[in-house]
Order: structure tokens, then sequence, then C-alpha cells
């Protein structure tokens, strides 16, 4: 029981890093989204993610496009990783923060030098709020929720 909950915590960790904007600023109420709705349980979609990121960064539509792809693969890979249960914890936790660090350094690269300061910024603010990853200290406590 404990291992299932300390997978959930990674799986949460990985996707949040990336989504935690989204949940601070409210999901959207309603929509055309399909993939996932009603079902959160704390993990925005991809089209979430991509909306929120679209508001934040004020992405260009070949930017949605192109960012859309890579959080797809990302989603699709922590998928898989997910249900792989060859690999010790520590090892896929480890893969986890691989994806999540690749799809970052992907989105990175579609951007422009001002909306790459905001993404390092957003970026920044979550790693902090989310006192890498399990609470260790408070230094988010102040963060909007």
């Amino acid at each position: 029981m404990k291992k299932n909950a300390v997978r959930v915590l990674i799986v949460v960790f990985a996707f949040a890093a990336l989504s935690l904007p989204a949940l601070a600023q409210g999901a959207p109420a309603g929509g055309a989204m399909g993939e996932g709705q009603g079902k959160h349980h704390g993990m925005p979609t991809v089209d979430e993610r991509l909306q929120h990121l679209t508001k934040a960064l004020n992405l260009s539509d070949d930017q949605q496009a192109k960012v859309k792809s890579i959080l797809e693969d990302q989603q699709s890979q922590m998928a898989s990783l997910k249900q792989d249960t060859s690999m010790s914890q520590q090892d896929r936790h480890a893969k986890f923060e691989q994806i999540h660090d690749a799809s970052k350094q992907k989105i990175r690269g579609v951007l422009n030098d001002e909306q790459k300061a905001k993404f390092d910024q957003m970026q920044d603010r979550h790693q902090g709020h989310m006192g890498k990853h399990g609470g260790q200290g408070d230094t988010g406590s102040s963060d909007k929720h």
C-alpha cells in the first residue's frame, strides 16, 4: 500500500511541474475537451496544460501545435513508465524526472527569449511550491493555490 502511495506521488510530481499553474489559476470550467473530463485528481489534461501555457506565455498557433505534441509525448511516456513494474522505485522516479526535464527543454526550444524567461520563472515557482516533491520545507506556502 505504501509502495502504491509513493508511485502516485511520483506521477503527481512529474505532471505537476508543468501543470500546477493551471490548478493555481483554476482549471477551465467545461469546454469541448473530452480527454479526462471530470476525473482530474490533480492532474490536468494535455489540453488544459496547453491552454494554461498558451495564456501564460502568449503562444502562437505554431507554438501551440509544437507544445501540444511535446506534452502528448510526455504523457505517453509517463503512462508507459507507470505501467512498467520491472523497474525499481528509485529507477522509475529517476526516469520520470528525465522525461519531465526533457519535455521542459523541448518546450523551451519552441519559445522566444521573453517566453523562455517567463517559463523559467514559472518552473522556479513550481519547484519552490512543491518543496522538492514531498514537502521538505515550506518554501511555497505563500504562493497562491
